[in-house]
């Protein structure tokens, strides 16, 4: 007989399993209820943070843009500078150059000074004089050693300024290397986008780097550099400036002191050579004199010898007497014409006051040296004249000696007209005198002397 077999386990009764029904299907009300809500605050988040991340991309592009032309207006200005530093640089360099080379040719009017001044010391006797030409050559002395003093001062201040150029040039060159950079970074940041191959993933990119400065540091940097470089500009500018000037101020005192200079040695050639005939033709005149007095018959022994003789002194008190008023006289015109000299700039006129004093000097001075030698021919006899010719003799040596040297020293200043490589000195360096022709006079008088 069959039996019935029973499902072990639990039965649950009919009203448990519609309840299990409606809770099943009110579970899944529930869950497709929040699922929806889910969803719509996926899509709500998903738009919001794409207009988010457009807008922030967005933004820093802008700002990579902004950027990158701020760079690069401070890349131009820094560019500016740079090119005016090298101008400046370059024309530094060029006066400086020109200062060296003034200094070098100053070496020039030294030496020839000093080689006047050395063969004037071979001047002899009462010719060993300070005149006016060794006053004038110790001067154009001094004023060229002031003047390479002078030069040898610029040439090292604008050393000195182009170091401080090119300091100002490299801080300006590292800059604007840092400027290059930066935007070489900046435009490649500015050409990436989510497409790009090479982008990723990077361990803290939003760390601080060390040596980061603000946005003002930054740009106080860049202009403290500009500033700098404009300074040293304008302070390169006046110092060639100044170069110039005192290159041109140097060399108008050079020229000034050689043209007082060689004055005052023609002058005194001048004057030598006046000094000269005037011993030669006294020298003609004493001989003329000795030899009338050696031709006179009974000369001392003539009855009115010691009246001649009292006469004779009563002539000469009288014209010691007249001489010594001339003297006061030529002492006064003297001191007229030195004091009017010390008239100021256009003041210092040539007029008539002044050709009538010297016309009144040469005239007393012609008058005392008459009277001289009409006092002289009356104190004495033939030793005295003999004595006289023998001085005038030696005094014509000495002037001629002078002669000789000064116009070597005429001779040797033409280098400072000529330019070396074309002066060829007109000297026998056997007898070390010009070769240039004398006229007879000069000639006798310079074998004489």
């Amino acid at each position: 007989m069959a039996t019935l077999s029973v499902k072990p386990g639990q039965r649950f009764t009919l009203p448990n399993w519609h309840t299990n029904s409606e809770l099943i299907s009110a579970n899944a009300e529930r869950q497709r209820s929040a699922s929806h809500c889910i969803r719509q605050e996926a899509r709500v988040l998903r738009n919001e943070t794409n207009n988010q991340t457009k807008w922030d991309e967005h933004d820093n592009q802008t700002r990579l843009a902004e950027r990158i032309n701020c760079v690069n207006r401070w890349k131009e200005t820094l560019d500016k500078c740079l090119v005016d530093v090298d101008a400046e640089i370059d024309a530094l360099a060029k006066v400086k150059e020109a200062a060296e080379h003034a200094l070098q040719a100053k070496n020039l009017p030294l030496d020839v000074a000093i080689e006047c001044l050395t063969l004037r010391e071979s001047r002899r006797a009462i010719d060993v004089v300070r005149d006016p030409v060794e006053e004038e050559l110790h001067k154009e002395v001094e004023v060229v050693e002031k003047a390479k003093r002078d030069l040898q001062q610029r040439v090292n201040e604008a050393f000195e300024q182009l170091c401080l150029l090119q300091e100002a040039r490299q801080q300006l060159s590292f800059d604007h290397r840092g400027k290059m950079e930066a935007l070489e970074i900046d435009r490649v940041c500015l050409s990436l986008n989510v497409n790009s191959p090479n982008i990723s993933f990077k361990v803290n990119p939003t760390r601080i780097p060390d040596g980061s400065t603000s946005p003002q540091e930054w740009d106080d940097c860049s202009q403290r550099n500009k500033d700098h470089a404009e300074a040293e500009i304008k302070a390169s500018n006046e110092l060639r400036e100044a170069v110039a000037l005192t290159i041109a101020q140097t060399n108008n005192e050079l020229e000034a002191q050689r043209v007082a200079t060689e004055f005052a040695l023609r002058k005194r050639i001048r004057d030598l050579e006046k000094a000269y005939d005037e011993l030669k033709w006294q020298e003609k005149n004493v001989n003329g004199a000795s030899l009338v007095i050696n031709h006179v018959p009974g000369w001392g022994m003539n009855p009115k010898t010691l009246e001649e003789i009292a006469e004779m002194e009563e002539d000469i008190r009288r014209l010691e007497d007249d001489l010594r008023r001339k003297m006061q006289d030529l002492k006064l015109a003297h001191t007229r014409l030195e004091t009017r000299t010390y008239r100021p700039s256009m003041e210092l006129c040539r007029d008539q006051v002044q050709y009538g004093l010297t016309d009144e000097v040469r005239q007393l001075e012609g008058t005392i040296s008459a009277l001289k030698q009409k006092l002289a021919q009356s104190q004495d006899a033939l030793d005295a004249l003999y004595k006289q010719l023998y001085r005038i003799q030696t005094d014509i040596g000495y002037k001629g000696n002078s002669l000789v040297l000064d116009n070597k020293c005429m001779d040797s200043r033409r280098k400072l007209m000529v330019p070396a490589a074309k002066f060829v000195p007109e000297v026998d360096t056997f007898n070390w005198t010009t070769n240039r022709t004398l006229s007879p006079l000069k000639s006798r008088q310079l074998v004489l002397a």
